[in-house]
C-alpha cells in the first residue's frame, strides 16, 4: 500500500514539475492525434454531408457500412496500415513505417468513420427539418450541404471532439505502425502500457492522470457545445 502511495506521489510530482520525458510524450501524442483529427475532419465532414442530403441508390447500405466502421478494431487497422507501408507493401517506398506519419495515417483511418457518421446524422436531421425552406430559396443539394455544415457547426464540433477522444486513447494501431520507439513514436497510451509492464508506475500513473484529464475536458467540451447547439437551434 505504501509503495502505491509513493507511486502516486511521484506521479503527481512528475506532472507538477513538468518532467521532460513526460512532456515530450504528451506533446507527441497531441501532435499525432490533432493531425489525425484534422485529416479525418477534412474528409469526413464532406462525406457525412453528402450522405446526409443525398438521394442515391445504395444510400441505406452505405449508412449501415459507415456506422459499422465506427467500431473498427484498432489492431486490424494497424495491421492493414503496416502491410501498406512495409517494404513489400504498395506504399513501402515512402519509408514512413515506424514514424509519427504512419501513426497519423492509422489514427485518421480509425476516426474518419466516427466523424463522418456523426456528421451524417446531424446533417440529415437538419436537412429533414429545413429542406423545404432551403428548396424554396433555390438551394440545390450541394449548396444545401454547405449551408447545413455551417448551421450545424456546434453539433459537428461534438463529432470532431469524439474523434479526438478516440484518437488520444488509441493504443493498438499506433503500437503496430509506430513501434513505440523512445523519443520518436512513443505516445501516452503506448508509454503507459510499456511502463506498467516494466513496473515504472510513477510515469505510467502520471501519463494516465494527464490522459484522463484530457478525456474529461473533451467530454465537458462536447457537453457544452451540445448545450449551445440546442439553445441556438432549439
Amino acid at each position: 500500500m505504501n509503495s502505491l502511495h509513493e507511486a502516486f506521489a511521484q506521479a503527481v510530482a512528475l506532472v507538477a514539475r513538468g518532467d521532460p520525458a513526460l512532456v515530450d510524450i504528451v506533446l507527441l501524442s497531441l501532435r499525432v492525434s490533432l493531425s489525425a483529427v484534422c485529416i479525418a475532419t477534412l474528409i469526413g465532414l464532406p462525406i457525412g454531408a453528402a450522405i446526409g442530403v443525398g438521394c442515391f441508390a445504395g444510400r441505406r447500405a452505405l449508412i449501415v457500412v459507415l456506422n459499422a466502421l465506427m467500431g473498427l478494431p484498432p489492431v486490424v487497422v494497424g495491421l492493414l496500415v503496416y502491410l501498406l507501408l512495409s517494404r513489400a507493401g504498395p506504399l513501402g517506398a515512402l519509408g514512413i513505417l515506424f514514424t509519427p506519419a504512419a501513426m497519423v495515417i492509422a489514427q485518421s483511418i480509425l476516426i474518419l468513420p466516427i466523424i463522418a457518421a456523426l456528421a451524417r446524422q446531424a446533417i440529415e436531421d437538419a436537412w429533414i427539418e429545413y429542406q423545404e425552406q432551403l428548396r424554396s430559396l433555390g438551394a440545390g443539394r450541394v449548396s444545401a450541404a454547405f449551408t447545413l455544415l455551417w448551421d450545424t457547426r456546434f453539433s459537428l464540433l461534438t463529432a470532431v471532439l469524439a474523434g479526438f477522444g478516440r484518437a488520444a486513447a488509441e493504443v493498438g494501431a499506433v503500437m503496430i505502425v509506430g513501434g513505440n520507439i523512445d523519443g520518436v513514436t512513443r505516445v501516452m497510451t503506448t508509454a503507459i502500457a510499456l511502463e506498467t509492464s516494466k513496473g515504472d508506475l510513477p510515469l505510467a500513473l502520471g501519463l494516465g492522470v494527464i490522459l484522463i484529464s484530457l478525456v474529461l475536458l473533451l467530454n465537458a467540451a462536447a457537453y457544452l457545445t451540445k448545450e449551445v447547439a440546442q439553445r441556438r437551434y432549439g
